[in-house]
């Protein structure tokens, strides 16, 4: 394929996620921008792995859906502050080509949302007390919700490696994994501190969390290797 090739798949997908309700209008058309500027700064692979995370979002979010409507945890329709919250970070690092904050904004974006539409299947306990609380409370974390999450993390390493984003396997797990769980870790205590108090807003903390967790993998390169 020639790269215009791909940025009419990337509109078609863009159609797609709207006429399905995955995002709502303008976060379609701004996920579409940002994948047209990613592909030309940095490359069709980055772009893929961007929609990795999205695929897993969509996916795990379907998990149990009818016991999260239910309990009134179910985010069907994701909106433009979703996508800004969760993929301004990664978007940015791709543009200037930082393949560690990239993979490490990833990997927190992908692991927090697993381990929240996983873990709410069971009871959570509050991380900074450790109290167990409702599902679907911020702050609140569980073992089956952190395992996912670590999954997910270690999911988006290996495809970053196959998709040639980094050569280095380990280097590429090593950052994935310790990048995303940390940026994940982030959010449940933004969540736990300050979000359930309504100091900040979902899309506050997970814009943080993925930041931390870009911050994070470039300081494992610049520090370690």
């Amino acid at each position: 394929m020639i790269i215009w090739e791909y940025v009419i798949l990337l509109v078609i997908i863009g159609l797609i996620t709207y006429m399905r309700k995955a995002l709502d209008l303008l976060g379609s058309i701004f996920m579409i921008i940002m994948g047209v500027i990613i592909i030309f700064a940095a490359g069709v692979n980055w772009l893929l792995l961007i929609f990795l995370f999205l695929i897993l979002g969509v996916g795990f979010t379907r998990y149990k859906h009818d016991y999260k409507k239910e309990i009134g945890v179910y985010e069907g329709t994701r909106t433009i502050k979703n996508v800004v919250s969760n993929g301004i970070v990664a978007f940015v690092m791709a543009a200037f080509g930082n393949y560690a904050g990239f993979i490490g904004s990833i990997a927190t974006a992908t692991a927090d949302t697993m381990a929240s539409e996983v873990g709410v299947a069971t009871t959570p306990r509050l991380i900074t007390n450790f109290k167990k609380v409702p599902p679907g409370t911020d702050g609140g974390v569980s073992v089956l919700g952190t395992f996912a999450g670590i999954v997910g993390a270690g999911l988006i390493g290996l495809a970053a490696y196959i998709l040639g984003i980094y050569p280095d396997l380990v280097r590429t797990m090593v950052i994935a994994l310790v990048a995303g769980t940390f940026g994940c870790l982030v959010d449940s205590i933004l969540g736990a501190i300050l979000e359930i108090k309504g100091y900040l807003t979902n899309e506050h903390v997970n814009l943080l969390a993925t930041l931390a967790g870009a911050l994070l993998g470039n300081i494992m390169v610049w520090m370690i290797w």
